[in-house]
């Protein structure tokens, strides 16, 4: 209804009255029939950015974009308020500086006492603000309609209508779908779960919800979507439908399962190897284990036997000093048995001057016997000396006998002596030989045994690190297998 019929079915004062409080917060301009601007509020004038006596006289066309000012439409437009006919609606204009603005207008004729238009009052509100973010928003939707799959739905699920890139993707026609429940584009499985009657009550109570998610195309094609379910409000926030927005990501999905498929595969392998390499790793760290005891029983045992050797040769050393010793002695020993022959051999000599001695005792006295025979009495004291000589010279005789059988004897005793001797310096020279050459070989074997004994403790240190690096390998595995599992758990994600 025009502001004509309100002024009409008003008292004049009322009338006045609702034209005073409209003009106190809207813009207001009032033409002429002609067009010609009669007055406008401050209202419309800031909104436009001109002075009071800058507008009247000018022709509303002054506000009107040149391509429209000079169209039919704004012809027939002003025809038909001319005919006393309301319009309303958003209208483009221009300001004073050139700059575009939208108004939200009402174009009211007002009538004279003969019915007929007398002029033109003009309400309008600034709507340039609302105008623009409704057109970026009508181009971001109009832009997302071009890219994307989208379909609407009301709150029960009953879809409305759907682009053609949507009808595309799951290969229906608009006609096919309109009218039906979204549940037809569900797996029969999942239609009647609780999972999906709290997705719909969400959307009701105007949740957002998205993600990837898996829909029948028509005949039963398996389709996967990225897509988001926009619960969309009224002015007073509550939800009246739905809007989906989708990107089919069959293709990719598909590629992704083959991915986990395969890695899944692969992955068992690894599991299975890591599983083989950790029970190698397990044997071989018991047995380098058993190992190192074994090593450390053998370095121990090498230490024992070069301390043993040690003392063997420092003994040998001893008997080597002995040996010597015994072989100068003998050596002195075999000198003075040669010099006691010698002197032995001397004495014979003398026996024999002494045999010969008592020989001619023996001679003389037998003479003296003789001679005192023929003495007579004169001679018997001289008989009886010569007796007694004879005597004399006949135990001399005896012992000198005595004694060369005694020098015989020590002879004989001498000789077996030097031939005793003579094999116990050959004797004692083979065992000074002997032990010179068990010397120097346990020395040779002490400095070898020092070597083993040296080695064997770095071989042990060697299979302590082995040890170690085992025990690391195995703790690798098991970081190795971790990854692989935490691996896996990624591959099932990108697979949703």
């Amino acid at each position: 209804m025009g502001f004509a019929s309100i002024f009409k079915n008003n008292s004049a004062q009322d009338g006045q009255q609702i034209y005073n409080a409209l003009s106190l917060s809207m813009a207001v301009i009032e033409f002429a029939m002609d067009g010609k601007i009669l007055t406008a509020n401050d209202n419309f004038l800031k909104t436009m950015g001109y002075k009071l006596e800058e507008v009247v006289g000018k022709n509303h066309s002054l506000f009107v974009p040149k391509e429209i000012s000079s169209s039919d439409d704004y012809r027939r437009f002003w025809d038909q308020l001319r005919a006393g006919k309301f319009s309303a609606g958003a209208v483009p204009r221009v300001k004073k500086n050139g700059e575009m603005i939208w108004l939200e207008a009402t174009y009211n004729p007002i009538m004279g006492a003969d019915g007929k238009p007398t002029k033109v009052v003009k309400f309008a509100t600034d709507i340039t603000e609302r105008r623009v973010e409704r057109a970026l928003l009508q181009s971001v939707f109009s832009a997302i309609e071009k890219s994307q799959a989208v379909i609407e739905f009301d709150l029960k699920g009953k879809i409305l209508k759907a682009n053609n890139n949507f009808l595309d993707v799951m290969g229906y026609s608009e006609n096919e779908i309109v009218g039906k429940h979204h549940s037809m584009f569900v797996e029969k499985g999942q239609r009647d779960t609780e999972e999906y009657r709290s997705f719909w009550q969400k959307l009701n109570a105007g949740e957002f919800q998205a993600g990837q998610f898996k829909r029948l195309g028509k005949g039963g094609r398996e389709v996967w979507i990225e897509a988001s379910y926009n619960p969309v409000l009224d002015p007073v926030g509550k939800p009246f439908k739905v809007i989906k927005f989708a990107i089919d990501i069959t293709e990719q999905t598909n590629l992704l399962l083959n991915l986990k498929a395969m890695i899944d595969k692969n992955f068992s392998e690894i599991d299975s190897n890591i599983s083989a390499l950790d029970r190698s790793a397990n044997q071989s760290v018991s047995a380098s284990e058993e190992t190192l005891r074994a090593v450390q029983t053998v370095a121990a045992s090498a230490e024992e036997m070069a301390a043993s050797i040690a003392e063997i040769s420092r003994s040998m050393t001893q008997s080597r000093t002995e040996t010597e010793r015994a072989f100068d002695q003998t050596v002195s020993a075999n000198s003075s048995t040669q010099r006691m022959t010698e002197v032995v051999e001397s004495m014979g000599s003398i026996v024999e001057v002494i045999q010969n001695i008592a020989g001619q005792i023996n001679l003389l006295a037998l003479n003296a016997t003789i001679e005192s025979a023929r003495a007579g009495d004169a001679g018997k004291g001289f008989a009886v000396v010569a007796n007694e000589v004879k005597n004399l010279a006949n135990q001399a005789a005896r012992a000198t006998e005595q004694i060369s059988a005694e020098i015989s004897g020590i002879q004989s005793i001498s000789s077996e002596v030097v031939e005793a001797l003579g094999t116990i310096r050959h004797s004692v020279e083979t065992v000074r030989d002997s032990v010179t050459n068990i010397s120097s070989a346990v020395e040779e074997q002490s400095a070898v045994t020092e070597g083993v004994s040296e080695n064997m403790r770095m071989m042990a240190s060697a299979v302590d690190g082995l040890s170690q690096n085992l025990d690391s390998i195995k703790s690798t595995t098991g970081m190795v297998a971790d990854s692989v599992s935490r691996t896996r758990e990624a591959a099932e994600v990108l697979a949703r």
